[in-house]
């Protein structure tokens, strides 16, 4: 619950990550930043769902979850906070002014992740915008959060107010099943299913792009799974 955090009135901004992809946790509403400006990192959220853009500052994220390739990062920032100063080390790509004062062309851009991130803008489009794609992630996640809550095998590692659309995360009683079920899933077609190494376990990451009919195969196979696991 982030509806009181105390802040010391000293801060410049309150900086949150928005989803976390290792834990499968997700702020679905906004901490009362007490008038400081919010800055959030969204990379693993972009584009996931509908949101209020007046409330943030800064919003910032890579785009290789859900717009695009690895390698680009789209800022979102209130235009009375690009200003000239800076710190002394900063480097130009993190100057915003400078970036805003060239046209966003102070260096040559990279045209073709550009181009991408527009083809899949207008993939988001056709299907609707963002609050019919909200609407899949919410039918998607649904999906295997229902079966994670009755079942005798498996868990989730979230509590369901914090839960996470894009990336859930589950475990077993054992780490040897845990490794049986992630060698057995590859078999079928079901990959990179391992959780992160600080956590283990297994976390299935279902963005955008991923399809309802995946999902629903890895509820079966997980139906399967513990069926032959009792």
């Amino acid at each position: 619950d982030c509806s009181n955090l105390a802040l010391p009135e000293e801060i410049d901004y309150v900086y949150i990550c928005e989803n976390n992809t290792i834990y499968g946790t997700k702020f679905h509403s906004l901490p009362d930043t007490k008038g400081h400006d919010l800055v959030a990192d969204v990379s693993s959220c972009f584009l996931s769902e509908p949101v209020d853009i007046t409330k943030y500052g800064v919003m910032f994220g890579g785009v290789q979850k859900n717009i695009g390739p690895a390698g680009m990062t789209i800022v979102i920032i209130r235009e009375d906070l690009v200003k000239e100063e800076t710190c002394p080390f900063c480097p130009t790509i993190m100057k915003y002014k400078t970036q805003v004062d060239a046209g966003n062309l102070y260096n040559t851009p990279n045209c073709w992740d550009i181009y991408i991130c527009g083809l899949v803008f207008q993939w988001l489009l056709e299907r609707g915008g963002l609050s019919e794609i909200e609407k899949r992630n919410q039918e998607k996640a649904a999906l295997l959060y229902e079966f994670l809550d009755q079942s005798k095998l498996f868990r989730g590692t979230v509590r369901k107010e914090d839960r996470s659309l894009m990336n859930v995360p589950f475990v077993t009683n054992s780490k040897e099943m845990d490794a049986a079920f992630i060698a057995e899933a590859k078999e079928e077609g079901l990959v990179s299913l391992k959780g992160h190494r600080s956590v283990g376990g297994m976390r299935a990451s279902i963005y955008n792009a991923m399809p309802i009919a995946g999902v629903q195969k890895l509820v079966h196979f997980m139906e399967s799974f513990e069926k032959r696991n009792r």
